[in-house]
């Protein structure tokens, strides 16, 4: 029988980007946001703050794949208002928590949180592994998200919940990926320009996430996803060895 996904935030870019391609692999999705989704899955209008919402949602998943974001910031800014404050900490940590404490009670243990690289402070020259590169971000958006991995965390220790969580970078449709990979980095502090992932990469990121999530294994992990091939900035061996995972597109353009 088909898998089915619930895309929580899936109507927001991330989610509109991995849809076709996790559509295209078989399995049927569901949608669950407060926007209507571009795509023609079966849709659940509803908030992350909303337990009702979350409730009807859940009802016969067997993953899901978090990408709510509200108020995203760059990984090296100290920038924030109470707004700002107020909208990552109720989407990245009060909803996130809802949605995972309903989702166990019904048997929903597996699912990947789709994190961000700026869980870390973006100007370094190397990201050596996902362990040893502290969870330093200067921004309220990355504070916020690092948080939220260790919520998921939590519930994988103590709920048997298989979690992935993906610090992804720099998403992009195909058109803005092509352009954006044609300005030079520069020989010097070529880390302070963000590398950009391809919708296909990113996709296939979660497509093979979905494939190796177990449930009842009690399993927290994060990973970077980065659509950096030569693997200048980003060590990206976690997620070959884990999710037999690497960029791609660049072989085909």
């Amino acid at each position: 029988m088909k898998k089915k996904i619930l895309i929580v935030g899936g109507s927001g870019k991330v989610g509109s980007f991995i849809t076709p391609y996790i559509l295209e692999k078989g399995y049927d999705v569901r949608v669950m946001d407060l926007s209507t989704p571009e795509h023609d899955v079966e849709f659940i209008k509803g908030s992350v703050l909303n337990p009702e919402d979350i409730s009807k949602a859940i009802l016969d998943i067997d993953s899901f794949i978090w990408v709510v974001m509200k108020s995203p910031q760059g990984g090296s800014v100290t920038d924030q208002d109470l707004t700002v404050i107020k909208n990552n900490y109720e989407v990245n940590n009060l909803g996130l928590h809802n949605f995972l404490w309903l989702s166990q009670g019904v048997g929903l243990l597996s699912g990947i949180y789709t994190s961000t690289m700026s869980v870390h402070y973006r100007e370094r020259d190397y990201f050596n592994n996902e362990y040893d590169v502290p969870l330093d971000t200067p921004s309220a958006y990355g504070l916020s998200k690092g948080f939220g991995e260790n919520i998921c965390k939590y519930f994988a220790n103590w709920f048997d919940m298989n979690i992935f969580a993906f610090r992804i970078t720099g998403p992009r449709n195909r058109d803005e990926w092509i352009e954006e990979r044609k300005i030079p980095r520069p020989k010097i502090n070529h880390y302070k320009r963000l590398y950009v992932t391809d919708e296909e990469d990113l996709a296939s990121a979660y497509i093979n996430g979905l494939e190796r999530l177990n449930i009842g294994k009690g399993w927290f992990q994060p990973i970077f996803i980065a659509g950096d091939e030569n693997q200048q900035s980003h060590n990206l061996s976690t997620a070959k060895r884990i999710l037999n995972w690497e960029p791609e597109t660049h072989k085909k353009i």
